[in-house]
Protein backbone atom coordinates (compact mmCIF):
# COMPACT_ATOMS: atom_id res chain seq x y z
CA UNK A 1 0.00 0.00 0.00
CA UNK A 2 1.36 3.43 -0.94
CA UNK A 3 1.25 5.92 1.92
CA UNK A 4 0.27 9.50 1.13
CA UNK A 5 2.99 10.86 3.42
CA UNK A 6 5.65 8.17 3.81
CA UNK A 7 8.11 10.59 5.44
CA UNK A 8 5.62 11.26 8.23
CA UNK A 9 5.27 7.51 8.90
CA UNK A 10 9.06 7.18 8.82
CA UNK A 11 9.40 10.00 11.38
CA UNK A 12 6.80 8.45 13.65
CA UNK A 13 8.36 4.97 13.56
CA UNK A 14 12.00 6.12 13.83
CA UNK A 15 13.78 4.68 16.90
CA UNK A 16 16.48 7.33 16.47
CA UNK A 17 13.96 10.05 17.27
CA UNK A 18 13.00 8.19 20.44
CA UNK A 19 16.63 8.42 21.53
CA UNK A 20 16.87 12.03 20.35
CA UNK A 21 13.79 13.06 22.35
CA UNK A 22 15.04 11.41 25.53
CA UNK A 23 18.50 12.88 25.00
CA UNK A 24 17.07 16.35 24.40
CA UNK A 25 15.25 16.29 27.74
CA UNK A 26 18.34 15.02 29.56
CA UNK A 27 20.78 17.50 28.04
CA UNK A 28 18.63 20.61 28.45
CA UNK A 29 17.74 19.65 32.02
CA UNK A 30 21.40 19.20 32.95
CA UNK A 31 22.42 22.45 31.24
CA UNK A 32 19.77 24.28 33.28
CA UNK A 33 20.96 22.49 36.47
CA UNK A 34 17.49 21.04 36.91
CA UNK A 35 19.01 17.81 38.23
CA UNK A 36 20.17 19.84 41.25
CA UNK A 37 16.58 20.56 42.36
CA UNK A 38 15.32 18.87 45.53
CA UNK A 39 12.19 18.99 47.67
CA UNK A 40 13.00 19.49 51.35
CA UNK A 41 11.01 20.60 54.38
CA UNK A 42 7.94 21.33 52.29
CA UNK A 43 9.58 23.57 49.72
CA UNK A 44 11.60 23.46 46.49
CA UNK A 45 15.34 24.02 46.73
CA UNK A 46 17.13 24.86 43.48
CA UNK A 47 20.80 24.68 42.49
CA UNK A 48 22.02 22.30 45.17
CA UNK A 49 25.72 21.72 44.32
CA UNK A 50 25.93 18.36 42.57
CA UNK A 51 28.86 17.30 44.78
CA UNK A 52 26.59 17.75 47.81
CA UNK A 53 23.45 16.32 46.25
CA UNK A 54 23.71 12.83 47.74
CA UNK A 55 24.51 14.28 51.15
CA UNK A 56 21.40 16.50 50.96
CA UNK A 57 19.28 13.52 49.90
CA UNK A 58 20.57 11.57 52.91
CA UNK A 59 19.25 14.33 55.18
CA UNK A 60 15.72 13.68 53.93
CA UNK A 61 15.50 15.71 50.71
CA UNK A 62 13.63 14.21 47.75
CA UNK A 63 15.63 14.31 44.44
CA UNK A 64 12.78 15.98 42.60
CA UNK A 65 14.88 17.17 39.67
CA UNK A 66 16.36 13.76 38.91
CA UNK A 67 13.00 11.99 39.25
CA UNK A 68 11.29 14.63 37.11
CA UNK A 69 13.89 14.21 34.36
CA UNK A 70 13.45 10.42 34.30
CA UNK A 71 9.65 10.79 34.38
CA UNK A 72 9.77 13.26 31.49
CA UNK A 73 11.94 10.90 29.44
CA UNK A 74 9.63 7.93 29.96
CA UNK A 75 6.57 10.09 29.33
CA UNK A 76 8.11 11.13 26.02
CA UNK A 77 8.68 7.47 25.12
CA UNK A 78 5.06 6.73 26.01
CA UNK A 79 3.90 9.43 23.60
CA UNK A 80 6.22 8.20 20.86
CA UNK A 81 4.97 4.60 21.15
CA UNK A 82 1.34 5.73 21.13
CA UNK A 83 2.14 7.64 17.93
CA UNK A 84 3.58 4.41 16.50
CA UNK A 85 0.18 2.85 17.36
CA UNK A 86 1.85 0.54 19.86
CA UNK A 87 -0.06 -0.31 23.03
CA UNK A 88 3.27 -0.29 24.88
CA UNK A 89 2.93 3.49 24.94
CA UNK A 90 -0.30 3.23 26.93
CA UNK A 91 1.29 0.74 29.32
CA UNK A 92 4.22 3.09 29.97
CA UNK A 93 1.71 5.94 30.34
CA UNK A 94 -0.03 4.13 33.21
CA UNK A 95 3.18 4.16 35.26
CA UNK A 96 4.37 7.65 34.29
CA UNK A 97 1.00 9.04 35.37
CA UNK A 98 1.87 8.10 38.94
CA UNK A 99 5.27 9.83 38.94
CA UNK A 100 4.00 12.82 36.95
CA UNK A 101 1.18 13.37 39.44
CA UNK A 102 3.58 13.26 42.38
CA UNK A 103 5.95 15.72 40.72
CA UNK A 104 3.14 18.08 39.72
CA UNK A 105 1.89 18.09 43.30
CA UNK A 106 5.33 18.91 44.70
CA UNK A 107 5.64 21.77 42.19
CA UNK A 108 2.55 23.39 43.72
CA UNK A 109 -0.42 21.80 41.95
CA UNK A 110 -2.32 20.54 45.01
CA UNK A 111 -5.29 19.47 42.86
CA UNK A 112 -3.06 16.71 41.41
CA UNK A 113 -4.34 14.58 44.31
CA UNK A 114 -7.73 14.27 42.62
CA UNK A 115 -6.89 14.93 38.96
CA UNK A 116 -4.17 12.37 38.25
CA UNK A 117 -6.20 9.36 39.51
CA UNK A 118 -8.67 10.14 36.71
CA UNK A 119 -5.84 10.19 34.18
CA UNK A 120 -4.62 6.87 35.63
CA UNK A 121 -8.08 5.33 35.01
CA UNK A 122 -8.20 6.67 31.44
CA UNK A 123 -4.74 5.29 30.63
CA UNK A 124 -5.77 1.85 31.89
CA UNK A 125 -8.88 2.06 29.70
CA UNK A 126 -6.63 2.86 26.72
CA UNK A 127 -4.50 -0.23 27.41
CA UNK A 128 -7.52 -2.55 27.40
CA UNK A 129 -9.29 -0.85 24.49
CA UNK A 130 -6.23 -0.95 22.21
CA UNK A 131 -5.63 -4.57 23.21
CA UNK A 132 -9.07 -5.37 21.77
CA UNK A 133 -7.92 -4.11 18.34
CA UNK A 134 -9.15 -0.50 18.20
CA UNK A 135 -8.38 1.16 14.85
CA UNK A 136 -8.04 4.84 13.90
CA UNK A 137 -11.43 6.48 13.42
CA UNK A 138 -12.59 9.68 11.73
CA UNK A 139 -13.92 12.79 13.46
CA UNK A 140 -17.52 12.69 14.69
CA UNK A 141 -19.74 14.56 17.17
CA UNK A 142 -18.58 12.38 20.04
CA UNK A 143 -15.06 13.80 19.72
CA UNK A 144 -16.34 17.35 20.33
CA UNK A 145 -18.42 16.15 23.27
CA UNK A 146 -15.39 14.41 24.77
CA UNK A 147 -13.22 17.54 24.47
CA UNK A 148 -15.91 19.88 25.87
CA UNK A 149 -16.62 17.52 28.76
CA UNK A 150 -12.92 17.23 29.48
CA UNK A 151 -12.54 20.99 29.83
CA UNK A 152 -15.56 21.19 32.14
CA UNK A 153 -14.30 18.36 34.35
CA UNK A 154 -10.81 19.88 34.33
CA UNK A 155 -11.99 23.21 35.74
CA UNK A 156 -14.24 21.53 38.29
CA UNK A 157 -11.55 19.22 39.69
CA UNK A 158 -8.69 21.75 39.65
CA UNK A 159 -10.67 24.41 41.50
CA UNK A 160 -12.09 21.82 43.89
CA UNK A 161 -8.58 20.55 44.56
CA UNK A 162 -7.28 24.06 45.20
CA UNK A 163 -10.18 24.72 47.58
CA UNK A 164 -9.70 21.47 49.49
CA UNK A 165 -5.91 21.15 49.51
CA UNK A 166 -4.49 24.64 48.91
CA UNK A 167 -1.16 24.89 47.06
CA UNK A 168 -0.72 27.63 44.46
CA UNK A 169 -4.03 29.45 44.11
CA UNK A 170 -3.27 32.47 41.94
CA UNK A 171 -5.78 32.89 39.12
CA UNK A 172 -3.37 32.53 36.18
CA UNK A 173 -1.90 29.34 37.58
CA UNK A 174 -5.27 27.72 38.31
CA UNK A 175 -6.71 28.61 34.91
CA UNK A 176 -3.58 27.29 33.15
CA UNK A 177 -3.65 24.04 35.14
CA UNK A 178 -7.42 23.62 34.60
CA UNK A 179 -7.16 24.11 30.82
CA UNK A 180 -4.14 21.81 30.68
CA UNK A 181 -5.85 19.06 32.63
CA UNK A 182 -9.15 19.49 30.79
CA UNK A 183 -7.50 19.16 27.39
CA UNK A 184 -5.50 16.16 28.59
CA UNK A 185 -8.68 14.38 29.71
CA UNK A 186 -10.25 14.83 26.29
CA UNK A 187 -7.03 14.01 24.46
CA UNK A 188 -6.39 10.86 26.49
CA UNK A 189 -9.95 9.60 25.97
CA UNK A 190 -9.82 10.37 22.23
CA UNK A 191 -6.44 8.61 22.11
CA UNK A 192 -7.93 5.59 23.88
CA UNK A 193 -10.65 5.57 21.19
CA UNK A 194 -8.03 6.26 18.48
CA UNK A 195 -9.51 9.40 16.95
CA UNK A 196 -7.11 10.76 14.33
CA UNK A 197 -7.71 14.31 15.68
CA UNK A 198 -6.16 13.18 18.99
CA UNK A 199 -2.91 14.81 17.90
CA UNK A 200 -4.59 18.13 17.20
CA UNK A 201 -5.76 18.06 20.82
CA UNK A 202 -2.22 17.30 21.95
CA UNK A 203 -0.86 20.24 19.94
CA UNK A 204 -3.12 22.61 21.89
CA UNK A 205 -2.21 20.79 25.10
CA UNK A 206 1.51 21.20 24.43
CA UNK A 207 1.17 24.97 24.06
CA UNK A 208 -0.63 25.26 27.39
CA UNK A 209 1.85 22.89 29.06
CA UNK A 210 4.76 25.03 27.90
CA UNK A 211 3.15 28.00 29.66
CA UNK A 212 2.35 26.00 32.81
CA UNK A 213 5.78 24.39 33.18
CA UNK A 214 7.52 27.71 32.53
CA UNK A 215 5.51 29.17 35.43
CA UNK A 216 6.50 26.17 37.56
CA UNK A 217 10.18 26.44 36.49
CA UNK A 218 10.03 22.74 35.51
CA UNK A 219 12.70 22.88 32.80
CA UNK A 220 12.69 19.14 32.10
CA UNK A 221 9.06 19.38 31.02
CA UNK A 222 9.64 22.58 29.03
CA UNK A 223 12.18 20.68 26.91
CA UNK A 224 9.83 17.72 26.68
CA UNK A 225 6.88 19.74 25.39
CA UNK A 226 8.91 21.51 22.73
CA UNK A 227 9.72 18.09 21.30
CA UNK A 228 6.11 17.00 21.82
CA UNK A 229 4.85 19.89 19.71
CA UNK A 230 6.96 18.83 16.73
CA UNK A 231 6.03 15.18 17.26
CA UNK A 232 2.29 15.96 17.49
CA UNK A 233 2.24 17.91 14.24
CA UNK A 234 3.89 15.14 12.24
CA UNK A 235 1.98 12.33 13.97
CA UNK A 236 -1.29 14.11 13.16
CA UNK A 237 -0.31 14.03 9.48
CA UNK A 238 0.55 10.33 9.75
CA UNK A 239 -2.66 9.27 11.51
CA UNK A 240 -4.91 11.48 9.37
CA UNK A 241 -3.50 10.72 5.93
CA UNK A 242 -1.60 7.42 6.27
CA UNK A 243 -4.24 5.73 8.40
CA UNK A 244 -4.18 2.79 10.76
CA UNK A 245 -0.95 0.81 10.85
CA UNK A 246 -2.65 -2.59 11.08
CA UNK A 247 -4.90 -1.89 8.08
CA UNK A 248 -2.04 -0.62 5.91
CA UNK A 249 0.08 -3.66 6.83
CA UNK A 250 -2.80 -6.00 6.00
CA UNK A 251 -3.39 -4.32 2.62
CA UNK A 252 0.32 -4.51 1.90
CA UNK A 253 0.27 -8.28 2.50
CA UNK A 254 -2.77 -8.75 0.27
CA UNK A 255 -1.38 -6.66 -2.61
Amino acid sequence: MDLRFPLARKFVKSPYLDVFGAGLILIISILRNFHQTVYKNGELVFDVPFANLWEVINTGAFPLGLVSILSAMFSMLSTRFIGKQSNLGNVIGVFTTITAGTIDYLFGNASAIITYPLTFIIMNFAVFNWAKGETIKKLDWKYYLIMASGIAVGFALVYLGAYLFGGKTDTLFLITVAITFGISIGANISSALKYEETWLSWMIYNIVQLIKNSLQLNFANVAKYIFYMINAIITLVDWKFNGDKSLSELQAKLS
